[in-house]
Order: C-alpha cells, then sequence, then structure tokens
C-alpha cells in the first residue's frame, strides 16, 4: 500500500479547482510538429479566457518567457499580458509568472496591487525561481546557483507579502531590505484571501522547503499520483512546522476523447511528431539546472524524452483517456491532498468547451458520490 499524506479535511470538502496554462508564449503547450490550433495573440487569448471562466475555469496562468528558447520564438510579457486578460474578463483569476532577479519586489508588488485593484481581487503571482541562464546573462544579470536562487525568491515572497499586509513594511534580509514602507493603496482583501495569492513552483528540497516556509500554493510538475504525495507530504511537513497550510496544484496535459485509444493515439502523434533537437536541447538545460542542487534533485531529473516533449511533464500526470477515466484519476490526486490542477491543451479553444462539457459534470458527480460516502 502507497504511503499517503495527512490531508487537510478541507481539501477534501472543497471542490477541485482549475488553471489552464494561458499560450502567450509561440509555439503551444507541446514541442512537437503535430498541429496545434492555438495562438499566443491577445485577441485569441480573449476569447479563449471568456471561454475558460464560462467552462468551470478558476485560474489562468500566464507564462513567463524572456527571449526565444526551444519552440518559443515569441513571447508576450507576463504582467501586462494578466492584466489585460483580467480586464477582459468578471471571474477569473489570472496568476502572472515573475521572476525575482529581473524584478525589484516592490515595483512588483506596486504592480500587482494596481492590477489587484482594478481587477476588484482576482490578480495573482507566481514566483519563478528560474532555470534558463540566458535569461539572466543576456540582459547582464547574475546567475546565482540554484540555492541562493531559491533563497533570493524566498525574501522576495516575504518582501512582497510584507509590503501587502503592513502599514510600516521592515525586512533586512541578504538581498532585499525595507524601510518604514507604506504601500498604499493595498490589494483587495477578499473573504477568501488576505491578498493576492503567491504561487511557487519546484521539486528540489530547496524548492519544498521554500514552499512550506512561504508560499500560499505550490505548484508541482507533472508526476504519478505517488510522486506527488511524496512532495505534499515533505512541504506539509515544513509548512507545520512554521504554523502555516499551504495548497497544491499538479501540472496536467489533459487529451479527453471519447475513447482511451484515440486519446493514447493522440499523444503518440505528439511524441513522434517532436521536434527533437529543441526537446533535447530544453532537457539539456533543465536537467543542468536540477543537477546543480546540493543533493541532485530537481525538477525533471527523472523525466524522459517523451516526459520532456510537454515541458513541465504534463503526460506523467495521466489525464489521458475518457471523461471518466480522467475525472477518476483527477480524484485520486484530491484524496492525496491537491486542490488545483493546471491544464495545457492541444487545440485551446475546442479542448477548453470539452472539457467543460465532458470531463468536469463527472468530476462533480464524483466528488459529491465521495462527500456522501465519507459524510
Amino acid at each position: 500500500m502507497s504511503h499517503r499524506p495527512p490531508v487537510d479535511p478541507t481539501t477534501l470538502t472543497q471542490p477541485l479547482q482549475f488553471a489552464y496554462w494561458v499560450p502567450n508564449v509561440s509555439g503551444g503547450l507541446v514541442v512537437s510538429k503535430i498541429e496545434q490550433r492555438t495562438d499566443w495573440s491577445y485577441d485569441y487569448n480573449k476569447r479563449l479566457a471568456r471561454l475558460a471562466e464560462d467552462n468551470g475555469f478558476d485560474y489562468a496562468l500566464s507564462q513567463v518567457r524572456y527571449i526565444a528558447s526551444y519552440g518559443a520564438a515569441y513571447q508576450h510579457e507576463s504582467t501586462a499580458f494578466s492584466l489585460a486578460l483580467l480586464l477582459a474578463t468578471e471571474r477569473l483569476k489570472v496568476i502572472a509568472a515573475i521572476h525575482p532577479g529581473l524584478w525589484h519586489p516592490g515595483v512588483l508588488a506596486k504592480w500587482i496591487a494596481t492590477a489587484d485593484q482594478i481587477s476588484e481581487g482576482r490578480a495573482a503571482i507566481n514566483v519563478v525561481s528560474g532555470w534558463f541562464k540566458d535569461e539572466f546573462t543576456k540582459l547582464g544579470e547574475p546567475w546565482l546557483e540554484h540555492g541562493e536562487r531559491y533563497r533570493r525568491s524566498e525574501e522576495f515572497i516575504r518582501y512582497v507579502r510584507e509590503l501587502w499586509t503592513s502599514d510600516h513594511a521592515e525586512l533586512s534580509g541578504d538581498f532585499y531590505r525595507l524601510h518604514d514602507f507604506d504601500l498604499k493603496p493595498k490589494p483587495v482583501i477578499t473573504p477568501d484571501r488576505p491578498h493576492p495569492e503567491i504561487f511557487m513552483g519546484g521539486n528540489s528540497t530547496d524548492a519544498r522547503g521554500m514552499g512550506g516556509r512561504v508560499a500560499d500554493w505550490y505548484f508541482a510538475n507533472g508526476n504519478t499520483p505517488e510522486g506527488i504525495s511524496e512532495q505534499i507530504r515533505d512541504v506539509s511537513d515544513v509548512a507545520t512546522v512554521h504554523g502555516r497550510a499551504v495548497k497544491f496544484g499538479v501540472n496536467g496535459f489533459l487529451i479527453g476523447r471519447d475513447t482511451e485509444r484515440e486519446a493514447h493515439d493522440v499523444l503518440r502523434e505528439i511524441v513522434d511528431k517532436a521536434d527533437r533537437e529543441a526537446v533535447e536541447g530544453f532537457g539539456s538545460a533543465v536537467k543542468q539546472a536540477g543537477q546543480s542542487t546540493g543533493d541532485g534533485k530537481g525538477m525533471w531529473q527523472d523525466s524522459e524524452f517523451a516526459d520532456l516533449v510537454q515541458y513541465n511533464d504534463g503526460f506523467r500526470t495521466g489525464l489521458i483517456g475518457t471523461p471518466e477515466q480522467i475525472a477518476t484519476r483527477m480524484l485520486d490526486y484530491k484524496r492525496r491532498g491537491v486542490s488545483l490542477f493546471l491544464l495545457g491543451f492541444l487545440h485551446y479553444l475546442e479542448d477548453v468547451e470539452y472539457f467543460g462539457r465532458e470531463v468536469l459534470p463527472i468530476v462533480r458527480e464524483l466528488e459529491a458520490a465521495e462527500l456522501e460516502r465519507v459524510g
């Protein structure tokens, strides 16, 4: 029997939430020459965001890339794009991915506070410690070693949260300092959050410790239910020591079709048509980043070629099959402590609509049956 982490009972009683990767960079969500009916333009993304919030999505995550890399030739900046999507929607929460080291935390805190006021409390951030060295060095910024990048990110989060919640913000760290600073206006306070939610991701020991100490949400790369259980247990142990609670999301690439064979045929075609040079270049870059950890334990360290075709290991989560199979798989993750799925798709408009029409109703039926069974 697999060891499962202790799960906060509220996780089981609350409905699963769903986010999608915003295609604000070119190339789609798989590094493959297969047709991907998606578009990185704002007009397309505005249409997609409205469709997503009408098909059960709670969040959207705008990616951050600054230069061409591994199939992403063009990129829209994440914070500006996120605000544009917030203005185009009514309920969707939009998470902007940001890099410490390329943002001053005080400027970022001010920017997000404004976006949060404009959107009536729907802005959030995903703090990305960084794996792509060229994004820093080609901008003339220093590239820190793995552990130092996470130490800087942790201070960045503490700084931003202090500004958002204190009238006389103070912080004295190794990377950042605050001296009696009062940011006004503050972000909106809503019943479900005291400030814009702070997401972060990773897999390394450094990432797990940081997540437990300072994050509101911990994003995990795609992984098996057992692999996710291990991460949830580690992060939760740290959070408990610090008197905190962290919520968990997992990345998954969803291929829903009316038969299991159709879904797996699509997956096979994606991998067969992979852009081998781009995938191998990406794999080399990210594995080097992970190997630089103190214990050699980082994201992508056990990823195979096929996993890397979806650059956040989305295939490994196993959301591939019929609506019933996908919904059942999602409930397995929920029982282990997952509250949110961050989803990518091959053909965004069609697949988001398919998810809302075919998959989500089954998820809700299974959740209701589970509540009735345990309640």
